[in-house]
Order: C-alpha cells, then sequence, then structure tokens
C-alpha cells in the first residue's frame, strides 16, 4: 500500500465541483493509490473508485478482493460494494451514481481497459466523459512535503547504484549481463521494485530506449546507463554516461559533445523556477544543442514529471505552456543521438522550490571511467 494523505479525497471533490464534474471513476493503478493509498491489482474483473463531488465516495471491489481492501482499513474512508461473480458490475456502478441524475458529467480513468470503458459507456448512456487527469493531474503535479522527502530518498539511492555501475562495464560483458547486476544493486540500496534499466552500449546509445542486450563491451565504447526504481512508491530516475577504458579512449567527437550536453542540461536545470512555462525549460536545452549543431540530434522532449508514476504530468515539451510551481517534480534529460555511432544523456530528478530548484540527483555529470582500475 502507498500512504495517502486523508484530504486527498476531499481536494479532488473540491477540485470536481468547481470543473463541474460529478464523479471521478478510477481503476487500478497510480491514481488509485494517491487517492486512497490501495495498490489494487490489475484484474478482468472490475475494481473502481467512485469518488463524488457531494463526498459520497464508494469503492467498487470484487468478492475475493474485498478482505484485501477492509484489511487496508479503507472501509473507514469509502463505501465498499462487493461484486460477486455474477453479478454485473456495471449495472452495480449505474445503480451507485443514479442519484447524480441522467446526465451526470464523470471523469474516467485515463488508462482504464477499454473493456471496463465500453462496460460503463453502456450502463451510463446519458453521461457525458471526460479525463480523469483533468482532475487528477493538478493535485498530484505539485507535490507535498511527504512526498518530495520520498523522492529525495530515491534518488539518493539511485545515486548510490551509479557510483558502483562503472566497475560493472567491464570489457567482454554483455549488456544484459550488467543490466541484471545493476537491478540487484537497486534493490540492495533500497528501492522496493526495479521500473526499469537501459544498458546501451556503442552505437545502441543511439536508440533512448535500447533493451539491454548480447552486444559485448569493449575498450572505447561510449555507454549510456538510464535507471530507475521506486522508493515508498515513489520513482527515481536518472542516466550517467560511461566509457570503457576511461574517458580518452573514447571515440571522435563524444568527449566535445558531452561538453555540450552538459551546457545544455546546466542551462535548462538554472531556468527552472515557480512562474516559467514548462516549455521554456524545454527551449532552453534545444536552443543551447542546436547552436552547437545538435538540434537534430535531440530527438525527445526535455523531461517528464515523476512520482507515483516514473512519466507523469508536467511534461517539459513544446505547447505545454503550465506554469512551473513549487512542489513539481520532474526530470530535465537533454540528449545527442548520433546513429551508428553513439549516443550520450544526461538525467537528473529536480523540484521546484520557492525561488528555484533542488536536484535530488548529485552524481557528476561527466563522462564517467568503466571498466578500468580505479
Amino acid at each position: 500500500m502507498t500512504p495517502a494523505s486523508p484530504d486527498r479525497l476531499d481536494r479532488a471533490a473540491a477540485t470536481m465541483g468547481a470543473d463541474g464534474v460529478d464523479a471521478l471513476l478510477v481503476g487500478p493503478g497510480a491514481n488509485l493509490r494517491y487517492l486512497i493509498g490501495y495498490d489494487a491489482p490489475l484484474l478482468e474483473r472490475l475494481t473502481l473508485l467512485l469518488a463524488r463531488a457531494d463526498g459520497d465516495h464508494a469503492l467498487v471491489v470484487p468478492r475475493l478482493e474485498a478482505p484485501r481492501a477492509r484489511d487496508a482499513g479503507l472501509d473507514e474512508h469509502v463505501d465498499l460494494v462487493v461484486v460477486d461473480e455474477t453479478d454485473d458490475p456495471f449495472a452495480l456502478v449505474a445503480d451507485r451514481l443514479a442519484a447524480l441524475g441522467r446526465r451526470p458529467c464523470l471523469a474516467l480513468g485515463d488508462r482504464l481497459w477499454a473493456t471496463f470503458v465500453l462496460g460503463l459507456q453502456e450502463a451510463l448512456p446519458g453521461a457525458s466523459w471526460v479525463r480523469a487527469s483533468t482532475v487528477t493531474a493538478p493535485l498530484r503535479m505539485r507535490k507535498d512535503a511527504a512526498e518530495v522527502d520520498a523522492l529525495r530518498r530515491a534518488g539518493r539511492a539511485i545515486d548510490r547504484v551509479h557510483a558502483s555501475v562503472g566497475d560493472l562495464l567491464r570489457p567482454g560483458r554483455t549488456e544484459a549481463e550488467v543490466a541484471a547486476d545493476i537491478g540487484e544493486r537497486i534493490l540492495a540500496e533500497g528501492h522496493e521494485a526495479v521500473s526499469f534499466i537501459v544498458v546501451a552500449s556503442g552505437p545502441n546509445g543511439a536508440s533512448p530506449h535500447h533493451e539491454p542486450g548480447q552486444r559485448r563491451l569493449a575498450v572505447g565504447d561510449p555507454v549510456v546507463v538510464d535507471i530507475g526504481g521506486t522508493v515508498d512508491g515513489y520513482g527515481s530516475d536518472c542516466t550517467r554516461d560511461y566509457v570503457v577504458g576511461g574517458p580518452d579512449a573514447a571515440p571522435e567527437g563524444y568527449l566535445a559533445a558531452h561538453r555540450v550536453l552538459e551546457e545544455a542540461q546546466d542551462a535548462a536545470c538554472r531556468a527552472v523556477r515557480p512562474g516559467v512555462p514548462a516549455e521554456e525549460i524545454d527551449a532552453v536545452a534545444r536552443a543551447h544543442l542546436a547552436a552547437a549543431g545538435y538540434g537534430e540530434a535531440f530527438v525527445h522532449r526535455t523531461g517528464h514529471g515523476i512520482g507515483l508514476e516514473e512519466h507523469e504530468e508536467p511534461y517539459l515539451v513544446e505547447g505545454n505552456r503550465t506554469p512551473l510551481a513549487e512542489g513539481m517534480a520532474f526530470s530535465v534529460e537533454p540528449g545527442i543521438y548520433l546513429e551508428g555511432r553513439f549516443g550520450q544523456r544526461i538525467e537528473d530528478i529536480l523540484v521546484v522550490t520557492a525561488d528555484g530548484a533542488e536536484r535530488l540527483n548529485r552524481r557528476d555529470r561527466a563522462p564517467a571511467p568503466a571498466g578500468v582500475a580505479r
């Protein structure tokens, strides 16, 4: 279970009332964990939180999951609507929402399975529908003190993992072998789960989400290592670059490009402060790389929000004019990707403060030596 602040349902209800939304319908996932602290299993049976603007909240659960929900103390905060195997869960939802009238406005979980969405729409033909994120995103974007503390712990934990990565990147080892060792260290350093591991060597580094494979490391290989896990449900996410044999063994042009990348990432981080539009952080990093001739080699947005999900709002990308605000947490991760040659990316998590930002990752951002005696 992920701890949830007791006022989150109240704040969600207030947001719904202000936005003209009658009820929020949320299935298993980050929104459910955020609102009531329940990490429900993703099943073919319907589990659905019905959070209403009038405060009459309920959780629809399959019979076999009801004991788990009660053990979590959820029935102290919401009514449990238990669904037997032969019940029509959508009819039970419609019955629970009948007091809202024939044409309620319902905010539906963004990632709810299509089979559930279609069933709900059939059972509630007069309803109008909006995305649940219209209600939840403004709440989740601004982390409270406990959430920021969890992100700090996650940042420190992944920094400790990166401190040992260079020793794992020895010539002759495969990317997959290195990734397996990193996974063990992520858990050993205090994460409860491994979220992802990118170990991309040589030309594979030009693929930002490369899956570690059977390529064997060789002296002179640049290696992009992007790793993350969860601490108390909140994510870590940090990317650093390594060179097998040390920076002096790097291919031609690699170190010069990396210096530009470090400058771009630093400029973007320094631009973070309350009131700045999210897209401006992207523009700062992109302009710096473009001025050095790497504009076409930067193929993704500059950052993504992080919290209960590895990727959530706010996104640092052109067109997102959301003003940054104290408590927002996100990555700043510009990259340079030269197909057939190498890739490089620097990624840190930042939290917006009252007058700037706190960087949660503290490892040196220069290319680190790997596979050499220290």
